[in-house]
């Protein structure tokens, strides 16, 4: 997993290989974010979206954490305000990943900047955004991005036709697939003091806090992994 997730383009290959390139690298992470899909779509069926309006949230919306939010939340009736505030918080992160990639991105064209945006996911950012400026390529971004989407739409048609003729599928313990894709995305990026850091208060802090049933657990175990990786990198910087 570790060596293809940090597989490097080379810029002597031609575009379509290093499209291919991307999709062959991204590939393990297209095939484990599957069960994810298959849950978005169901979950939205049991929700009572129609398999038109449950397929759009995966091609407009194309954030499976948010996308099981938000479903969860119109099953709830949750009102318009506040569903797009929890997904804004939820989605957050992707503006710290747009910060990290704006060296690579910023001298594309604007339809690339907007396609590699549309396309930015953790697992993209996975992928490219450990690469340097020079090790960064925008067909191999979009061979990775692309196929990911693209199996993400199909995971999610799979699940919506099956969660209308399978009952309660649902509750099958697809769940699991999050935290599995998630471990697979960090895991191989965890070679340094300050990330191994914030893992360790991350799984804490997210596990602790909702044993003792703290509301807004996720969100306070993200923040204070953030404050404890950035305090550790200054700390190390300042001991050199």
């Amino acid at each position: 997993m570790s060596s293809t997730v940090l597989s490097q383009p080379s810029y002597t290959d031609s575009k379509s290989r290093l499209f291919w390139q991307g999709t062959v690298a991204m590939l393990p992470l297209s095939v484990a974010v599957l069960p994810w899909g298959l849950l978005a779509g169901s979950f939205a069926i049991d929700a009572g979206l129609t398999p038109f309006e449950s397929q759009s949230l995966s091609m407009i919306l194309f954030a499976g954490s948010a996308q099981l939010v938000a479903t969860g939340m119109i099953k709830a009736g949750a009102g318009l305000m506040t569903m797009l505030i929890t997904t804004l918080f939820i989605t957050s992160r992707h503006f710290l990943y747009s910060v990290s990639m704006r060296s690579k991105i910023s001298p594309l064209p604007t339809r690339w900047r907007l396609a590699l945006g549309f396309l930015l996911t953790d697992e993209l950012f996975a992928l490219c955004g450990q690469q340097s400026d020079k090790q960064f390529n925008r067909w191999y971004a979009l061979g990775a991005g692309l196929s990911f989407y693209l199996v993400w739409n199909l995971a999610t048609l799979v699940g919506i036709v099956a969660g209308s003729y399978i009952p309660a599928l649902n509750e099958l313990g697809l769940e699991f697939a999050v935290a599995a894709t998630f471990i697979a995305i960090v895991v191989p990026n965890i070679q340094s003091l300050p990330v191994v850091v914030s893992v360790l208060v991350a799984l804490l802090l997210s596990v602790g806090l909702t044993v003792m049933h703290v509301d807004g657990s996720l969100m306070i175990a993200s923040i204070g992994a953030m404050v404890a990786g950035y305090a550790t990198e200054r700390l190390q910087g300042g001991k050199a």
